[in-house]
């Protein structure tokens, strides 16, 4: 089977890889974003995609519009391709490159539609503390992610899972899906499945705002929003803006999926002083971090990054900056 991959982030290199490494399949090319100027310096790089396109020696295009280029568009139209396969490639397909394959644009998409259509499934489905999320491959139309179902896959989420541990464990789902899906569709052995509208949620681009922390928000509230949105959300702290990297919420309520150090430790916490206000350190944990206080409960501080320094235990923050309970963290912004 030939097929043109559409994809740009590490999200999608696993499953061009498999693609690449599958014998039922023929990748003729590769379309991903143009690279970006990053870090110091201001270099170019490559995206992850092209990065595995060039080691493999594919045709490689990188249109700024893809429905605009001419180039890629000649390429697309008489590359005679059996699908194209789109993982977080990043631009919108128009109906007419849509319509050129045989079996049409199969795309893996990181949540159970229609559940979190849009830029950012992942992000969201932290977010709003979901149990579950997965893998839905679907034929794209010219709708955000409406297009109907093809095959799903799930997978639990737990408590302490971050973007990066989800998007890696759906990135290889997604992998295993993949192939399965154009199989069955080349063979028919699929009946594409309407979405149900009503059941539809969005999961748009993450803007700056998302990642301030308000500590008036309840500890779970607030642990869901800084893995979900992992590594950037911020708090002010003696003035400055820091990073809060990871957390946990010291609550009886989630004692069985805490690591066992915190478990008891979570029991302990379970009433804390009513006293404090949201944002302020009522204790500090040997060997773990700050407990602060916020609007329902409180939330260990188990990694923070202070601004121009890489990422610490939470241990190592309250010990290099001398933490003492009743500090107050504001909100960030």
């Amino acid at each position: 089977m030939n097929i043109i991959f559409f994809g740009t982030p590490d999200f999608a290199v696993p499953s061009l890889e498999r693609l690449l490494s599958h014998p039922a399949f023929n990748v003729l090319a590769v379309v991903t974003q143009p690279d970006k100027r990053r870090g110091r310096g201001s270099q170019l790089i490559p995206s992850p995609v092209k990065a595995i396109a060039q080691s493999h020696n594919l045709p490689l295009y990188q249109p700024k519009s893809v429905k605009k280029d001419e180039a890629t568009l000649d390429y697309l139209k008489n590359a005679q391709a059996d699908a194209f396969v789109v993982v977080a490639y990043g631009q919108i397909l128009s109906q007419a490159i849509l319509d050129l394959p045989r079996l049409g644009c199969v795309n893996a998409h990181g949540s159970i539609l229609p559940r979190y259509r849009g830029a950012a499934p992942i992000q969201w489905s932290l977010y709003h503390g979901e149990a579950e999320t997965g893998i839905t491959t679907m034929l794209m139309d010219a709708g955000m992610d409406t297009g109907p179902m093809l095959l799903e896959a799930r997978t639990p989420i737990a408590l302490l899972d971050n973007f990066e541990d989800l998007a890696t464990r759906l990135a290889h789902i997604g992998a295993d899906l993949l192939p399965e899906t154009l199989l069955q569709l080349d063979q028919r052995a699929i009946q594409p499945m309407t979405q149900d509208e009503s059941q539809a949620t969005y999961a748009p681009l993450i803007k700056k705002d998302n990642y301030w922390l308000d500590w008036s928000r309840s500890a779970i509230a607030l642990h869901n929003q800084i893995r979900g949105f992992f590594p950037s959300c911020s708090a002010t702290f003696r003035d400055e803006a820091i990073k809060i990297v990871a957390t946990a919420p010291l609550s009886e309520a989630f004692e069985t999926q805490l690591p066992s150090q915190l478990s008891a430790i979570a029991q302990a916490w379970s009433n804390p002083s009513e006293a404090a206000q949201p944002g302020e350190v009522v204790g500090i944990l040997k060997g773990e971090g700050a407990i602060v206080q916020t609007g329902d409960g409180v939330l260990l501080l188990r990694t923070v990054q202070l601004p121009g320094k890489r990422p610490q235990s939470g241990w190592d923050f309250a010990n290099g900056t001398r933490l003492a309970v009743g500090e107050v963290f504001e909100k960030g912004g």
